[in-house]
């Protein structure tokens, strides 16, 4: 009897551990398959993930690597923030959105890592998934253009929803882009999910993505040893692409005024320059800030604050710096919105780099960029290709959009660092 029950606690101990490898694996791939889902989806995903991995927790497999104690730095510092924030209910109400800045690093702490055959199998699962969103949101957009005539839904916010959010989701597929562009073989159904994925990246319009993919593209396929008739399709499709969606991507880009003064509109807007945005005193209700221009105004608000207030350490507190941006919004008087527009008030940094700053001081600041460094340094040190790209996108990206400020940006960025720089020594 002794010798069946010892037996029986093997083979149960041998199926916990196993159940443990594979669910971690399945956990995973569901958790960073379904971020552009709902919320509540993938944060259920989330928890049982954590739960399986702790009910068949084997300490042989507890490991602490250093890089993923940023995030969870991070998190708490967060938290900390609440003790000397100028709105404590705002950071109250923020701090629970960031607890998968703890609980995904985590996850990884109390599991083996990924093989190189599972991290392959990942990448390869979440490429395929996001190329199920982009197929779902252009058929979604097709059968909204036959029913109104409005060609606007398939481009930009319009296309994935504003709160799923177009610059969000080119992240996303741009990961999956890059995969699909790596592979060995060149089949026809390689290329086309190729040129499918980088046709989307051009509706969803952002100007930021789309270069780093453009110049990615032409790195990577320049060192490659392609013959000169896969050169000549990659460039006769990516022309093909380009000229079909030129005019709305275009306009993308004409948006921004880069001369010496802002140029009036026929309906009497006008576009205020980088220039204008940095040193004008007084602006009205008719200035209109394009993208480079507002970054530019957030950037010069960001340093009046750092001079007039006592910030440089601890910061504002998590998501406690809008009140301060709305009193400077209304010294320079910018247009504060009506009842069809917010306005340049309510709005954040727009740039990760700032927003961590300014609401977490230097300490926020300094952490969130060791992350990027770290991640930055460990891709080009192990040559990984999507490691390498992943790094790049959010460097970029952090430069203009608070990421990390957004639940799904944070459940992306943490998971994917965890999953590139999982027990690899700290680097910087």
């Amino acid at each position: 009897m002794q010798i069946i029950s010892v037996f029986l606690k093997y083979v149960w101990q041998s199926k916990i551990r196993h159940l443990s490898f594979d669910s971690s694996l399945t956990g995973f791939i569901f958790l960073v398959c379904t971020i552009p889902l709902a919320l509540g989806i993938n944060n259920a995903i989330l928890i049982a993930t954590l739960f399986f991995g702790l009910v068949s927790f084997n300490k042989v497999h507890l490991k602490v690597s250093y890089g993923l104690v940023f995030p969870v730095l991070f998190f708490f510092w967060t938290c900390a923030s609440y003790w000397w924030s100028i709105d404590q209910e705002a950071t109250l109400k923020a701090i629970p959105k960031g607890l998968v800045m703890l609980l995904i690093p985590f996850l990884f702490f109390i599991k083996k890592p990924f093989s190189t055959d599972q991290k392959e199998k990942v990448l390869k699962l979440y490429s395929y998934a996001m190329l199920g969103y982009v197929l779902y949101y252009l058929v979604r957009a097709l059968i909204r253009f036959l029913i109104s005539g409005d060609t606007a839904v398939f481009f930009y916010h319009e296309l994935v929803t504003l709160d799923v959010n177009a610059i969000h989701v080119s992240v996303y597929v741009a990961m999956a882009y890059f995969y699909f562009l790596k592979q060995k073989h060149n089949s026809v159904y390689n290329r086309l999910i190729v040129g499918v994925l980088f046709t989307f990246l051009l509706l969803l319009s952002s100007k930021n993505i789309i270069l780093i993919t453009l110049v990615m593209s032409l790195l990577y396929v320049g060192n490659q040893r392609l013959s000169r008739k896969m050169v000549l399709i990659y460039v006769v499709v990516g022309l093909v692409i380009l000229s079909v969606f030129s005019v709305k991507l275009m306009a993308r880009f004409q948006d921004e005024n880069f001369s010496d003064e802002s140029k009036t509109l026929e309906n009497g807007v006008h576009v205020v320059t980088p220039y204008q945005a940095w040193n004008q005193q007084k602006f009205t209700p008719n200035d209109y800030f394009p993208g480079t221009a507002f970054r530019v105004y957030q950037l010069r608000v960001f340093w009046d604050l750092l001079q007039e207030e006592p910030i440089f350490w601890k910061g504002f507190g998590l998501n406690a710096s809008y009140s301060k941006q709305f009193d400077k919004a209304v010294e320079y008087q910018v247009f504060t919105g009506n009842e069809n527009n917010r306005g340049y008030h309510a709005k954040n940094f727009h740039n990760q780099y700032i927003q961590a700053f300014s609401d977490l001081g230097f300490i926020g600041f300094i952490l969130v960029l060791g992350m990027v460094v770290i991640n930055l340094r460990n891709g080009i040190k192990d040559k990984e290709f999507l490691h390498i790209i992943f790094a790049i996108l959010m460097i970029s990206l952090f430069l203009t959009e608070t990421f990390l400020w957004r639940q799904r940006g944070m459940v992306f960025f943490v998971s994917f660092y965890c999953f590139f720089n999982h027990s690899k020594k700290l680097s910087l």
